[in-house]
C-alpha cells in the first residue's frame, strides 16, 4: 500500500462521513477524509449545533421575559444580538476543533480540498484532491464513502439572494436584527427560525404551500404547533403560493394567492427561504462511475452501497429523511458491512426520530396515525396532555401532548409523536422501544420516574387501553 492508497476514503467531513473514517480507524483500517470547508459539515458549522445556540438564547430571554411567574423580578432587560451571534460561532468552532483532535487521535489523514473520481484500476478507485482549481494530491483506496451534504434549495422563481433573501447561512449570523421576517416553508428549518425570531419580537409570517405547517408531522401535533405559533403573535398561511417576489436592499415585497383564492400584497424587512435541500452530486465526477442520481440524490440500497462497485453513499447525499443522526448511523452501518463485520443490520427509518427545537418542542418516531390507518393497521391511539403532569405544570409548560399508536393485534408500537417542554430529549425512549419491538405491555410495566416529563409517556401508553391513571 502506497503512501496515498487507503483501505477507505471519506468524501465530506459531516456528521456521517467523520463517524464513518472513525468506525472505519476502529477496526484497524487505514482511512482518509476529504473535506473542503470545514470538519463538522453543514450540521456543525452552520446546522443543527448553531441553530440550538441560538434557540437556546431565545429560550433564556423567553424565560426573564415570564420570570415574574416564578416569584422573580427582573428588570432593565438588554439583548445584545451580536453576542448572541458569536456565541453561536464560537460553540460551532469549539465543537469542530474537536473534530480536528478526533482525526488525530484516530490516525485519520485528512485532505483540505474538493475530491473528483478519476479511474477505477483493479479494485481501487482513483480520486484526484482539487484546491484553488490545481491538484494537490492524488489518491485511492477500494472502498469509498460519498458523504458530500447537499445545500439549501432554491425554487424556480425564488432564488435566495444572502442579502434580503436569506438561506439559512445568512439567517444564522445576520448584522441586526430584523424588524420582519418572510419565513417561506414550514419544515423543522422553517419552524425553528420562525420561532427565534419571534422570540425576540420580529413579527414573523410564515407562507407554506401544503394545507398545515409541519407537513411530515402527525396532524393533531401539526394542529397544536400552529396554535402555539400563533399565540405567540407568529402569522401562518398555509395553502399558500407565493405568485412574485421582489427584492431591493431594504425589503422583500412578496404577492402570496391564499387559501380562499385572494391575492395579498406584502412587504418585510428580510425573508428566509426554508424549502428544503438538494444534495451535493455535481463536480466530483459521478459520471465515471456507474453511479445512479434521481433527483438530486444518489441512490443506494439497504447498505447504503451505490451501483458502482466499492463505492457507498449516506447522509444528506442520499435520499431522506435528511437528519444528521440518520448520516451517522448510515456511516456505521456502511463501514461494518463493508468490512464484513457480523451482526450489521440495514437501518430501519421507520424507528428514526425526528425533532424540531422551537417553542414548544416538537418530536416523533414511526407512523403518524393517519400513515397508519393508510397502512392497513387497526390501531389504538393514546394521548396524555401535558396539563396533566406535574412537572409540566412546575415548569410553567402545560400545553403540549404526547400521543401513542399502537397495532391493535400485535401490542406494536407504530408510531410516537409528541409537542411540548423537552420533548426532543425524551423522544428516544420511544425510539428504543421501536428497535427493541416492544409491546405495550412491556411499557405499561416500566417503572417511570416522579415527578418526570417522561411520565407523560407512561401515561399515554395507559390511555391508548383505557387505563390512565391522571386524566
Amino acid at each position: 500500500m502506497t503512501e496515498n492508497s487507503f483501505d477507505l476514503i471519506v468524501l465530506g467531513a459531516g456528521p456521517g462521513g467523520y463517524v464513518a473514517a472513525i468506525r472505519a480507524a476502529q477496526l484497524g483500517k487505514k482511512a482518509a477524509i476529504v473535506e473542503a470547508n470545514h470538519l463538522g459539515g453543514i450540521c456543525l458549522n452552520w446546522g443543527c449545533i448553531p441553530t440550538k445556540a441560538l434557540l437556546r438564547s431565545s429560550e433564556v430571554y423567553h424565560l426573564i421575559q415570564h420570570s415574574d411567574l416564578f416569584g422573580i423580578e427582573v428588570k432593565d432587560i438588554h439583548i445584545h444580538f451580536h453576542k448572541i451571534i458569536e456565541r453561536s460561532r464560537q460553540v460551532a468552532a469549539q465543537l469542530a476543533k474537536g473534530i480536528g483532535y478526533l482525526m488525530k487521535k484516530n490516525k485519520i489523514t485528512v485532505f483540505d480540498g474538493f475530491a473528483q473520481f478519476k479511474e477505477r484500476l483493479g479494485t481501487h478507485h482513483f480520486l484526484s484532491i482539487q484546491k484553488e482549481n490545481k491538484e494537490i494530491a492524488q489518491i485511492s483506496a477500494p472502498k469509498i464513502i460519498i458523504a458530500t451534504g447537499a445545500r439549501a434549495r432554491d425554487l424556480p422563481h425564488i432564488k435566495a439572494d444572502g442579502k434580503t433573501l436569506w438561506t439559512y447561512r445568512e439567517a444564522m449570523t445576520p448584522e441586526v436584527l430584523p424588524s420582519s421576517l418572510l419565513v417561506i416553508g414550514s419544515g423543522a428549518i422553517g419552524i425553528e427560525f420562525a420561532s427565534f425570531y419571534a422570540a425576540f419580537g420580529t413579527k414573523v409570517t410564515i407562507v407554506e404551500i401544503a394545507n398545515r405547517i409541519l407537513p411530515t408531522e402527525d396532524l393533531e401535533i401539526s394542529t397544536l404547533a400552529r396554535q402555539a405559533l400563533e399565540k405567540r403573535g407568529i402569522t401562518i398561511m398555509t395553502s399558500a403560493h407565493i405568485q412574485k417576489v421582489e427584492t431591493s436592499s431594504q425589503t422583500i415585497k412578496v404577492s402570496i394567492r391564499d387559501e380562499k383564492g385572494h391575492r395579498q400584497d406584502l412587504e418585510f424587512n428580510k425573508g428566509i427561504l426554508a424549502v428544503g435541500i438538494v444534495g451535493n452530486t455535481e463536480n466530483i465526477g459521478l459520471e465515471k462511475t456507474r453511479i445512479q442520481v434521481e433527483q438530486n440524490a444518489i441512490v443506494t440500497n439497504e447498505w447504503c452501497e451505490t451501483a458502482e462497485k466499492g463505492i457507498y453513499a449516506i447522509g444528506d447525499v442520499t435520499a431522506g429523511p435528511w437528519l444528521a443522526h440518520k448520516a451517522s448511523h448510515e456511516g456505521i452501518i456502511a463501514v461494518e458491512y463493508m468490512f464484513g463485520i457480523p451482526g450489521t443490520h440495514p437501518l430501519d427509518k421507520s424507528s428514526i426520530p425526528g425533532c424540531t427545537y422551537s417553542m414548544p418542542q416538537i418530536a416523533s418516531v414511526g407512523l403518524t396515525e393517519q400513515a397508519a390507518k393508510d397502512k392497513g393497521y387497526t390501531i389504538k391511539v393514546g394521548r396524555f396532555p401535558c396539563s396533566g403532569n406535574g412537572k409540566a405544570i412546575t415548569l410553567n409548560e402545560p400545553g403540549g401532548l404526547v400521543k401513542v399508536i399502537f397495532d391493535e393485534k400485535t401490542g406494536a408500537l407504530l408510531g410516537a409523536h409528541m409537542i411540548g417542554p423537552e420533548v426532543t430529549e425524551m423522544i428516544q425512549g420511544f425510539a428504543i422501544a421501536k428497535t427493541l419491538e416492544t409491546t405495550e405491555q412491556e411499557l405499561m410495566q416500566t417503572v417511570f420516574p416522579h415527578p418526570t416529563l417522561s411520565e407523560m409517556m407512561h401515561e399515554a401508553v395507559l390511555d391508548a387501553y383505557g387505563r390512565a391513571l391522571n386524566i
